[in-house]
């Protein structure tokens, strides 16, 4: 990667993605995804938040509670194979200018608690003049009793990378 993409990638989590770590026993991590279809297709999903299975694998079905707005809350159903079986999740943030969008978990039947995660989109223009968008995900959750932070992390990050290349598929099929 060319090093000003590094830094645009520096400024934009700098801007974007503060997680004040509020207790010692929080972990938090960002990841960067760069996908192969411009900004308004991959934002199209991503704003989506009354419908994550679109390219979220493990969430099975969304029920919204509320208008679209900050503060709407959705139940989300979990796909069978995670530990657990629903999740209650908060709309903080929605910018469609900034391609910004901000979660809280707030309840659920799993260990992930103070949960948060900002997710921003970026316009990046590469070799030959191509489009693509960069994405970068950020969080910051309590370490579970019994767990450390380096397995929160790996555990959060998994699933993150793994909504992210589901994203990049979905987005690049679109993008055809």
């Amino acid at each position: 990667m060319e090093g000003s993409n590094v830094m645009e990638e520096r400024e934009y989590i700098r801007r974007h993605h503060k997680h004040e770590l509020e207790r010692e026993n929080q972990c938090s991590s960002t990841l960067v995804k760069h996908i192969n279809a411009p900004v308004h297709i991959v934002w199209s999903l991503v704003r989506r938040f009354d419908q994550p299975q679109k390219y979220k694998p493990f969430i099975s079905r969304c029920v919204v509670k509320g208008n679209m707005e900050i503060g709407t809350v959705r139940e989300v159903d979990v796909r069978s194979g995670l530990p657990a079986t629903r999740s209650t999740e908060r709309l903080e943030f929605l910018d469609d200018n900034e391609h910004i969008l901000s979660i809280r978990i707030v309840g659920g039947d799993h260990r992930l608690k103070n949960y948060s995660s900002i997710i921003s989109l970026h316009p990046e223009t590469i070799e030959g003049g191509r489009i693509r968008t960069l994405v970068i995900e950020s969080f910051v959750v309590d370490v579970p009793e019994g767990n450390t932070k380096d397995e929160t992390c790996y555990f959060v990050e998994a699933l993150i990378n793994c909504n992210l290349k589901s994203l990049a598929d979905v987005s690049e099929r679109l993008a055809v």
